[in-house]
């Protein structure tokens, strides 16, 4: 997909109320755009597979992808529209605008099942919970491949075989208001045997395994321009944790420090963070 993105110059405004917008940007988007954009900065050979690419997107993401070590094949073009977000951002909140129910509703899929050639040479995969998730998750016990995921259930098959899952404050306030961080870290943890991340925005993430207290991290202090793509950024700094086989606390180090980072910047996707840039963070703050 892609986002058009708007950076306002001030705060979101109140309903009937106006912002300046100081910058904006049509750029590659979404959550495997972004990840995908972030790993291939961090010098990771990618394969991408998801939604159709439609009309308004077909340049945007070919020309981006065209020089980059991601093989895009598996995306395939269909004449309609594409999807697009649209998003408005402050320095501390980003507010997004879809047409999400409107593709989910259409009687063809707009995106492919998983192909599992590439699951099979994979050495890593990272796996959104919005398409065939039970297929790819197949594909990846078949072959014995390790994943990441993002905001799902505690009892579903996602959390269950996962090797790293990062869920934002966001989806557990969403799905379990009444619920504490503390009772669903044990809901999740108990349902897998993967690392469970509680990301909490600038607050201190939440992390651990199954039978053990969670530990907490303190996020990186930065300059933050805009926090459209954070948590895009951050399950892409778990994914290269995995492929690199970091510890958990690296892990959390080092997708802390790739989410830090591209808060610095707007958009992520015209300058992503490099790896330079992520173990001088983490180095300076050990």
């Amino acid at each position: 997909m892609s986002t058009e993105a708007f950076l306002l110059k001030s705060k979101f405004p109140n309903a009937d109320g106006y912002g300046e917008i100081k910058e904006k940007y049509h750029h590659v988007g979404g959550e495997t755009g972004t990840a995908a954009a972030v790993l291939a900065s961090l010098g990771c050979n990618l394969k991408i597979g998801g939604s159709h690419i439609g009309n308004v997107n077909r340049s945007i993401i070919r020309n981006y992808f065209a020089d980059k070590e991601a093989d895009i094949s598996e995306l395939v073009d269909e004449d309609f529209e594409g999807i697009v977000d649209y998003v408005l951002i402050d320095k501390d909140t980003r507010t997004c605008f879809g047409e999400w129910e409107k593709h989910f509703g259409r009687e063809k899929p707009f995106y492919e099942p998983p192909c599992e050639e590439s699951v099979k040479n994979a050495a890593c995969c990272g796996i959104d919970p919005f398409f065939c998730c039970e297929k790819s998750i197949e594909l990846c016990l078949r072959y014995n491949k390790a994943f990441a995921t993002i905001d799902c259930d505690f009892d579903s098959v996602m959390n269950r075989y996962c090797s790293v899952n990062a869920v934002s404050h966001q989806y557990l306030e969403g799905h379990y208001p009444d619920k504490s961080f503390e009772e669903l870290f044990k809901l999740y943890t108990d349902n897998t045997e993967g690392l469970v991340i509680f990301t909490c925005g600038g607050n201190d993430v939440i992390y651990g395994r199954k039978g053990q207290q969670p530990k907490r991290f303190k996020p990186y202090s930065v300059d933050v321009v805009s926090t459209l793509g954070a948590g895009d950024s951050f399950k892409a700094g778990t994914v290269y944790a995995l492929y690199n086989k970091m510890s958990d606390d690296d892990t959390v180090r080092y997708a802390c420090a790739v989410a830090g980072t591209a808060c610095t910047r707007f958009p992520i996707s015209d300058n992503p963070p490099k790896l330079p840039e992520i173990e001088r963070l983490v180095r300076e703050h050990v």
